[in-house]
């Protein structure tokens, strides 16, 4: 297993010692999705933080007409997780699909727990990269409340320019909270300028 890929993720926060690798190396689960596979179904309790070394996932809620409302996408060094079924420990409303044939390193509950407890550089690590993914998610609030259909769209490519060849206009579209057929319109504007 080569956990590489997360250790140089920390170092863009607090960087890891030897006995920190240590102690990861023994807590972390290397795992290999299928596309269109899922490390959490609706109902499930989420009992990992997922860290994206190689693949794409979406995170969404599936509503009662069938239609999917995506809440996040995770590419190579990203985090994903229903955070509030982890901490929790209640089902999940959500699902975390995988949309490409994915490598993931997953830290179960208890590990993490650990981690946090004996190694204060991973409770470091951890508040900044959730303080980041909480300020990410106020900006897209005030996107979703304040911005047209338009703007959200350019704010998507500029915020996530790997995901764009990635995924599918319906997936954006979903995203950005409007119909595939409305993003078509904006794109045919867009591209006339």
């Amino acid at each position: 297993m080569n956990i590489q890929p997360i250790i140089t993720h920390f170092a863009n926060y607090l960087p890891l010692d030897l006995k920190d690798r240590e102690a990861l190396e023994s807590r972390v689960h290397e795992r290999k999705v299928k596309r269109r596979q899922f490390i959490l179904q609706e109902g499930d309790v989420c009992r990992h933080y997922t860290f994206v070394v190689h693949g794409c996932f979406k995170m969404f809620k599936m509503d009662e007409k069938g239609q999917e409302h995506n809440l996040q996408f995770a590419v190579e060094n990203d985090w994903i997780m229903d955070i509030g079924s982890f901490h929790s420990e209640k089902p999940s409303a959500l699902y975390i699909e995988a949309m490409e044939q994915s490598v993931i390193l997953q830290i179960a509950r208890p590990n993490l727990l650990f981690l946090y407890v004996n190694h204060a550089t991973f409770d470091r690590n951890f508040r900044v990269i959730m303080e980041n993914a909480f300020v990410d998610l106020q900006k897209r609030i005030l996107q979703n409340i304040s911005y047209t259909a338009e703007e959200r769209y350019l704010a998507f490519l500029e915020q996530h320019p790997e995901l764009h060849n990635r995924i599918s206009n319906v997936q954006i579209a979903s995203y950005i909270g409007i119909t595939p057929e409305f993003l078509s319109k904006i794109r045919k504007t867009l591209a006339s300028r």
